[in-house]
């Protein structure tokens, strides 16, 4: 526990190198002796990002990202009760949570996984700031295979900064989470667009950019 609180604490200060989630695709692709594969990722502090995309990114995955302490239990209530119906619905996991699982963790369903990640989050919330979290999770992210983070994203698929990503790129990345490799940001399909345009508006209603002004 100790070593956890250590860890975190850490990583309010210092950039991460790399996420678990990069760690893991990494190895995966020398089991499958892909030796050409590469990790691209590109750290970028918040400010020097487009404004557009962390906003997207809490239009798409967590309205209640300003407000809640790493648990948005009613998104969880209501996920749960869409599941109970038998509906096809996105869970209801906060930005804190998945940033924990993504920056510490590694991929699956098991109860044990869940718990440790209850536990990341908790510290999380606890010892970052929001801006942090949201910074954060911009740079880890995955928007398509082996790309991780808004720089990188924008260089692979755009060839330019991320400082110059337009708010329908920015909702695009936001509309591939949580499937990057089965959803593509350039070349997006019905779903993705729609998602997109969804997004968009989304922005809009929860206060554009100056959302971000409100953070602590």
């Amino acid at each position: 526990m100790l070593a956890s609180i250590l860890q975190v604490l850490a990583l309010r200060f210092i950039d991460p190198p790399f996420s678990a989630f990069m760690a893991s695709r990494q190895f995966d692709a020398w089991l499958e002796r892909d030796w050409a594969f590469r990790i691209r990722y590109e750290w970028r502090d918040l400010d020097a990002i487009a404004a557009s995309l962390p906003m997207s990114l809490v239009a798409a995955e967590d309205q209640a990202f300003a407000h809640h302490d790493g648990f948005d239990f009613k998104a969880i209530e209501k996920a749960r009760d869409s599941n109970a119906k038998g509906r096809k619905v996105r869970g209801g996991s906060t930005i804190s949570q998945q940033l924990a699982k993504n920056l510490f963790l590694w991929s699956g369903r098991s109860y044990v996984r869940k718990a440790i990640e209850a536990w990341y989050t908790v510290l999380i919330e606890a010892l970052w700031p929001k801006r942090r979290i949201l910074e954060v999770y911009v740079n880890v992210a995955e928007f398509g295979d082996g790309i991780y983070g808004g720089q990188a994203a924008s260089r692979s698929f755009w060839h330019k900064d991320a400082s110059r990503l337009t708010p329908g790129e920015s909702a695009r990345l936001a509309a591939v989470l949580p499937s990057p490799k089965r959803y593509s940001a350039t070349r997006p399909g019905p779903y993705v667009r729609r998602r997109a345009q969804w997004i968009e508006r989304n922005v809009r209603r929860i206060g554009g950019t100056a959302y971000l002004d409100t953070l602590d």
